[in-house]
């Protein structure tokens, strides 16, 4: 009996400690309700004002700061004239997948004059993410930092930096971009190009009319700040730096990063970097600046550049400063495809992580643009792409088609039949020189609402390969419900004999969004653990609608934690 209580008792003071430790967390955890009012309000930017869709009359959206295991409640009421939906961008979204809010694929919109109620919480996610309209180009405004700290007691795995500010990179158009995308989508020509980028907001000194409102930035000498970087904008992949000084790069879509340092930072739309920023030069003005990085050959980009001030709070900067012009910084040449890619293949986790290695579903993507002939009857002012085209885009020959009348995880959860199909190919269609010279026979793919299914617990592994059809760029794809590790990016046409041996299996980053190279490719691995339908899509919201997305079916698995919840009672009804 005393051997038996020898052992019981510490087994039993372990599993007392565990349900303290548990207790504790839970309680810790807390719920954070906002109320977002989508409505339009006026907001001068380059000298006009402009009738601007914003939440609660803030351009850009109000930031919201959680601790990892809150929970957020946010009531979204559509006080404007358009549809409207809410992304929460990165958020894994655990059974939750009716909150993930991208229109047509989780939820049918809000429509105007109605509401719907958004609730998840954050698991396992530290850093920054952010969250943005999801319905035609609303998100050009409608945007806001989502800041995602540590468990109360808990710290960051580097010095606590004396202060934190979030950088949000966006693009302004001059007129409504919502009349910019329908005119696209009649004509079939590409949409106008933005007319500034924007940091927080504001275009910054080198536009007209913007430099009174420039976004200053103020740091003390000697001490250490953590820059929140978010690409905001709708359709450019940008280049970001502060004149002068080095940034340590801590982390990226809400998962911390072997710290590294650089000098400039290239960020895909829907990415975020977390930078350590320290004040450690001559008490000054100092520029931050972005600009695109154009990787689209021959194809029209914004080149203009968006600046913040980083200004030194001391007597001898107050009193200089005023009079000097901020220091300017040395950004890369627009097609630098070399500094892009140096940037991007830095990135490491902190530490060896549990990469998925036996593959159940090995799948190939070609992703790319095309054009479509002029359809039979239709008048030439429709027909605006290139020699009497229409611009169009695609994932393994299939352009994706959004349906109108359910959401496709309603009609996968309620069985609705003809809404979609599960025959998304494995493969491409056809094997081609994906990045030289492609016949025209394969510059007009399909139209469809495929998916692909994935059994629960399924480990898969995904070739994103660029093609050169029409153009070849830089596509930042964005996976929802998901993180995944990137394992490999390279240039050409992928090759599983030869870049096989380039995989890193041991510390490759975890991201929300990867970019894949111009001319190149890139491959991810994730294990389907959260069920529910789940969008796979092109960042460039011009990409998005022309087709370049599809859908994952992850199914449900034996236990009720394995499972997607029922739907919430005030989801929105097409």
């Amino acid at each position: 009996m005393e051997a038996f209580k020898s052992i019981a008792n510490p087994l039993s003071s372990f599993f007392f400690i565990c349900i303290l430790l548990l207790s504790a967390n839970a309680a810790s955890a807390k719920t954070h309700y906002h109320d977002f009012v989508i409505q339009a309000t006026p907001v001068k930017r380059l000298c006009k004002t402009h009738n601007t869709i914003t939440v609660n009359g803030q351009f850009p959206g109000p930031t919201l700061e959680v601790n990892n295991g809150d929970t957020l409640v946010v009531n979204v009421v559509n006080k404007a004239r358009y549809n409207v939906t809410i992304h929460w961008h990165g958020v894994r979204q655990m059974r939750t997948g009716w909150a993930d809010g991208p229109e047509f694929v989780t939820q049918c919109p809000i429509r105007p004059g109605k509401s719907y109620t958004y609730q998840f919480t954050i698991q396992g996610q530290e850093g920054t993410l952010w969250w943005h309209a999801h319905s035609s180009w609303l998100r050009a405004t409608v945007y806001g930092a989502l800041i995602i700290h540590p468990k109360e007691g808990e710290s960051y795995p580097f010095v606590k930096p004396k202060r934190e500010t979030p950088i949000m990179l966006g693009e302004w158009w001059d007129t409504n971009p919502i009349d910019v995308v329908r005119r696209a989508t009649r004509t079939g020509a590409a949409p106008n190009v933005s007319d500034a980028y924007t940091i927080n907001g504001q275009p910054g000194d080198l536009y007209k009319c913007s430099s009174k409102d420039t976004t200053t930035v103020h740091v003390d000498t000697g001490e250490t700040n953590l820059l929140r970087v978010i690409n905001a904008a709708l359709n450019q992949q940008l280049f970001f730096t502060v004149a002068n000084h080095k940034l340590t790069v801590v982390g990226a879509d809400a998962s911390y990063v072997k710290p590294f340092t650089t000098s400039v930072l290239m960020l895909g739309p829907g990415q975020t970097t977390d930078v350590l920023i320290k004040a450690d030069q001559q008490p000054a003005k100092y520029y931050m600046a972005a600009r695109a990085y154009a990787s689209a050959q021959g194809a029209p980009f914004d080149n203009t550049t968006t600046t913040a001030i980083l200004e030194y709070k001391t007597s001898s900067c107050s009193l200089n400063c005023v009079k000097t012009n901020p220091v300017s910084p040395s950004l890369p040449a627009y097609n630098d495809t070399a500094t892009a890619t140096a940037f991007t293949t830095k990135f490491r986790s902190p530490r060896k992580v549990e990469v998925p290695t036996d593959i159940d579903e090995n799948l190939f993507f070609t992703v790319g643009l095309g054009l479509n002939n002029c359809p039979r009857g239709a008048r030439s002012r429709n027909c605006q792409g290139p020699n009497g085209t229409r611009f169009t885009a695609s994932m393994n020959n299939v352009s994706f088609v959004l349906p109108s009348n359910f959401s496709l995880l309603q009609a996968h959860h309620q069985g609705i039949p003809g809404v979609f199909s599960t025959d998304f190919p494995a493969k491409p269609p056809v094997k081609f020189d994906y990045t030289g010279n492609v016949s025209r026979s394969l510059w007009q793919p399909i139209r469809g609402t495929k998916l692909y299914k994935l059994k629960y617990g399924a480990r898969v592994q995904v070739v994103l390969q660029g093609t050169s059809i029409f153009t070849a760029e830089n596509h930042p794809i964005h996976l929802h419900g998901y993180d995944f590790y990137i394992i490999a990016e390279g240039f050409g046409n992928f090759n599983p004999k030869r870049d096989a041996a380039k995989f890193n299996l041991v510390d490759p980053p975890l991201r929300n969004t990867a970019s894949v190279p111009v001319k190149g490719w890139a491959v991810i691995r994730f294990v389907a653990d959260n069920p529910g339908v789940w969008l796979m899509h092109c960042h460039l919201d011009v990409h998005i609608g022309w087709g370049l997305g599809m859908a994952f079916i992850v199914e449900n698995g034996v236990s009720e934690l394995e499972s997607l919840e029922a739907p919430p009672v005030d989801l929105p009804v097409c």
